[in-house]
């Protein structure tokens, strides 16, 4: 998708279809049966993200810019609304969006060609005079249908795994890997007084603003993120009966869930295994742990004698680096394991946990209207992730990209990636791989 900060009417009729198209293909594998399937309050059914996503559209830009439009379905705005209180529709509620067999599959893809239809002549006809706010929501809009694409995977795969004949989303992809991961280093970063948030080129959400200056002391990043066979050490010390480690919310839910293990995992024959979009697979060590909560993260990170980077801190070193790694666009949609080198996987493969509650920048005001409701109304309560996932669009990423779910959650393609001090007390030089507690 174009991310350019003016494109031109017919780069964004382009990069429209682009975008439309790629959540249609993501369906592609689904039973018609698959459709209506939600398995979890934050996991929607596919039927109902493919029509929310044109609700966006229908409700923020054809209903006030394109003279003339008629709605495809009256309720529609109600069913498919998913948070916005400043609408006159209200909403369905979020946990009963699986109980409902109508409309059907294909009245909802008929719903997404009517929008479809309109947008590309809203595209076309929008008077100069109400373009550069057209051209601010289909960017919006875009933007957000990608975010879909994501929970579209994360959810399917919540689904699917539910099932005990652990189906496959696609059988044919290629969840390889080396036998071992390259060793865990640590890269010293000198801070300073540093610039965070959008820099203005480009795309960009609200929350990703104002730029603004910040002070990190001297701090080290790991390499890579934790692997499946570092965090198994963590299960076999005894980890998930040990409240020690443990933040007190985090050791609540451990005992409420019954957690014993990443989200996916499971023991068969005295043998982990992980639930993927392939179906169930035998763990790979190599790969990088994911769906992981944050208090998982946490505690590792804890046990380790580290700690997780802050959003600041991840975003300083990002920023020089190119936007590189396992997206969704590559089709493996699955984590890969890190290759030789300093700070690898900073964008792709698993979103990064960070130590940072999700809260306004200095100086942050939202907009005015329902459409301030997109990022604003949530900045409490949530701890940020940065980096995206193998499920994320690669052009959909930029350093300032701001995730962010509350710390209980792990269905999203979740890791982390280790931080300390410089005066860490190990070197870069003979780390090695994690083992237990000597990280």
């Amino acid at each position: 998708m174009h991310t350019v900060a003016h494109p031109t009417r017919e780069q964004l009729a382009h990069s429209y279809l682009l975008v439309r198209s790629f959540s249609e293909q993501l369906c592609e594998p689904l039973a018609i049966e698959d459709y209506g399937l939600q398995t979890a309050v934050e996991a929607s059914p596919p039927k109902w993200h493919i029509a929310h996503v044109s609700w966006f559209f229908e409700n923020f830009l054809l209903r006030p810019l394109l003279p003339g439009y008629q709605v495809f379905h009256a309720r529609f705005d109600h069913l498919f609304n998913s948070y916005y209180e400043q609408t006159e529709s209200g909403f369905w509620p979020r946990a009963k969006r699986g109980l409902l067999s109508r409309p059907t599959v294909a009245e909802v893809y008929d719903y997404r060609k009517h929008v479809d239809q309109a947008m590309q002549a809203l595209i076309t006809e929008c008077d100069e005079s109400d373009w550069p706010l057209a051209l601010e929501r289909i960017l919006i809009g875009l933007n957000h249908e990608q975010q879909h694409q994501e929970l579209l995977l994360t959810d399917i795969k919540h689904h699917l795994a539910l099932n005990p004949l652990r189906p496959a989303y696609r059988a044919d992809l290629d969840i390889s890997a080396p036998e071992q991961a390259v060793p865990l280093t640590f890269t010293t970063l000198e801070g300073g007084m540093t610039e965070i948030g959008a820099t203005g080129d480009g795309f960009s959400y609200d929350n990703e603003h104002p730029r603004h200056q910040t002070w990190l002391a001297p701090y080290r990043l790991a390499n890579r993120l934790v692997t499946n066979s570092e965090y198994l050490e963590f299960i076999e010390d005894g980890a998930y009966t040990n409240p020690a480690i443990w933040l007190s919310d985090a050791w609540t839910v451990i005992k409420q869930q019954g957690w014993q293990a990443p989200l996916y995992w499971e023991k068969i024959d005295g043998a982990w295994h992980e639930m993927t979009l392939a179906g169930l697979i035998s763990l790979r060590p190599a790969l990088p742990v994911c769906h992981l909560s944050y208090y998982e993260a946490e505690a590792y990170a804890r046990w380790t004698g580290k700690r997780l980077p802050s959003e600041a801190e991840w975003e300083h070193a990002a920023a020089s680096r190119p936007i590189a790694g396992e997206f969704a666009d590559a089709g493996r949609l699955h984590p890969r394991a890190a290759d030789v080198g300093a700070l690898s996987q900073l964008y792709g493969d698993c979103w990064e946990w960070t130590g940072s509650a999700y809260l306004p920048y200095p100086g942050y005001r939202p907009a005015a209207g329902a459409i301030g409701e997109y990022n604003g109304k949530f900045m409490c309560n949530q701890m940020v992730l940065r980096g995206g996932s193998c499920a994320t669009s690669g052009d959909h990423l930029r350093p300032s990209y701001r995730n962010f779910f509350y710390p209980h959650e792990r269905w999203q393609f979740s890791s982390l990636r280790l931080a300390d001090g410089v005066d860490g007390g190990t070197t870069s030089d003979d780390l090695g791989t994690t083992q237990g507690r000597s990280a």
